[in-house]
This record gives C-alpha cells, structure tokens and sequence, in this order.
C-alpha cells in the first residue's frame, strides 16, 4: 500500500475504485466497505483507493478539542495496510477544502483527480458543503460522469448496528469486550516509556509508565487491564492501571504497565500496548499493603484468565 498525504499528489494512469471517509477505528463494519472495493478493483484490473482525512473534519470545522479517536493517524494506516489497499490518500482537512459543493467535489476531486470508476460507500454517507451530498446526488451525479455508485448497508452484530461511536462509548464505560468485537481486534495504547515514581518498583510491581503524543487519542475507563506487548520479537503479558494512583498520591492520570516475570530496561522505548480485558475499577485503598494485596489478587486473576486466552 502506498501512502499519500495529499490528493493533488495522486496522478493515476488508471481508473480507480474508491472509498470514502474518515474510518477511525477501521472497525468490522469498515473492513467490510474496504475488502469488497479491494477484491472488486482487482477483478477488474483496476486500483484500490481510500481517501481519508486528517485532521478530523469536526476538529477544523467545530474546533471540538474534545473529540478523541479510536487509532491516531498513524494507527490507522496500519490497519488499513492490512486489508490489501492500493492506495490510502491521508488528504488535509481544512475550512476551504470544506467549502467545496458536492458538485465540485465529485467533478473536480473524484472524476478529475482520482480518475474514477466505481465509488463504494457505506451507509448514509454525507459530503461535500454542509454534507449537502447524499447517495441520491451521489447517484444523479454518476449517470452525468461515468462512474458507478454502490452503498454498503449497515453492518450489524446481534442486530446492533456497528459504529465508531458506539465503540468510542464501550471503552468509555470499560465495555472492552464489546469493543474489540466491533473492531475485530484488541484496541491498543501506543507511546513512550517515560521517567515516573519509581514507585511501582517500591512495592514489588515495578511498571512502566506509558506517554502517549497524540491528544486526540482516545484513552479507554480508568481501571485495570490485561494486557499484552511485542518486545523484541517476544509476546509479553501483563497488566495496566489507567488512572490517579488515588492510593499513593493521587495526581494527573498515567498509564502503567506491568509485565509479568520480565526485568528489561524499557526507558525510551515506544511500545504498544493491547488491551485484552478490563479486570476491575480504579480503588483507593486505606494503606499500601492494602494495595500491594490487591496486585497480587490481579496477577492471579490475569494468569487465570492467559490461561484459557492462550487456548483460543
């Protein structure tokens, strides 16, 4: 898959399938819209492009600082690279790109610039100025330059429609199991590992203290998890706090990990994190050993639950 950040750096000598949108969390219901336009652009001999923007259309428009993701832009490339796109245009978003009319966006972006031929899009799939576009005008606009329009229906499970929000709200409330359902795979945490306390190591649970760049990302409930990583080509489990550290000094959130039976110096490294299942709340204890007691009741339910997760 070839990356490119800006639509008028893609000059294809052939006719292209697209899909649109922004695609964050390139959830069951994405892979779906995209596995079909890869499979259909190579039965007709033709390449496979996603076009999707960054920064966040209601970033730009609505200046909404709180709108966190399910990947960073990165992250995202990475799922989709996955999928056998040709193409994946990380086009910029901003306030003139917005005001172009539905009529000028098919014409001079779609047929113009990505030399299309088919469009594939999912479900009530809006565009354009004010998201004035729709799959009506999308159609009408087809028969007028040559190019053929299919929308996606909904993709469900248990009759649940599957959307990023939905799944932005299931971490939220530490609904992990539903979440990675919706993606099709473990949500991850990626950063470096910072300097902290040392305080982990104090009381036998040494951790490493995870700093994530990104401000959009999105940090899943407060809590603890299961957890796994890849360190140097080795699958290493553990768990994570996410929260104040209410029990020891109750400051601005972190996030700590501690893997089991591994001593490494992580200090400096990125590393990524997935979360496999959320296995408690965030608690305040009356007294250090209170919570050192408690760790250990965590280890011994998470190599309970490796257990049976190994098997699968």
């Amino acid at each position: 898959m070839e990356i490119i950040h800006s639509i008028f750096d893609f000059t294809p000598s052939q006719k292209t399938m697209v899909t649109i949108g922004t695609f964050d969390g390139v959830h069951i219901g994405h892979q779906k819209i995209i596995e079909k336009l890869v499979s259909e652009a190579k039965a007709s001999n033709k390449k496979s492009v996603l076009l999707t923007f960054f920064p966040h259309p209601r970033m730009v428009l609505q200046k909404d600082v709180s709108i966190k993701l399910i990947n960073t832009i990165d992250e995202r490339a990475q799922h989709l690279e996955k999928l056998g796109l040709d193409y994946l245009i990380i086009h910029p978003f901003s306030r003139e790109f917005s005001r172009l009319t539905a009529l000028d966006f098919v014409r001079d972006i779609l047929v113009n610039q990505l030399n299309i031929s088919k469009l594939i899009i999912g479900y009530d799939h809006h565009f354009g100025k004010n998201r004035e576009g729709n799959i009506e005008q999308l159609t009408e606009y087809s028969h007028l330059y040559d190019f053929t329009v299919e929308e996606i229906p909904a993709q469900d499970i248990d009759e649940v429609s599957v959307s990023s929000t939905k799944i932005r709200k299931a971490l939220a409330n530490g609904h992990l199991k539903t979440a990675n359902n919706y993606l099709g795979y473990n949500f991850s945490l990626t950063g470096k590992v910072v300097n902290g306390k040392q305080l982990g190591g104090k009381i036998g649970f040494p951790t490493a203290n995870i700093d994530i760049p990104e401000d959009y990302k999105l940090i899943p409930k407060t809590g603890v998890y299961i957890v796994k990583s890849i360190i140097d080509n080795t699958t290493i489990y553990g768990m994570m706090n996410i929260g104040n550290r209410p029990t020891v000094d109750g400051e601005h959130q972190t996030i700590e990990v501690h893997y089991f039976n591994f001593n490494q110096n992580l200090y400096g490294k990125e590393l990524t994190i997935e979360l496999l299942y959320y296995l408690r709340d965030e608690q305040k204890f009356d007294s250090v050993s209170g919570l050192i007691s408690q760790l250990k009741k965590d280890e011994q339910n998470a190599m309970l639950f490796l257990k049976s997760y190994a098997k699968l």
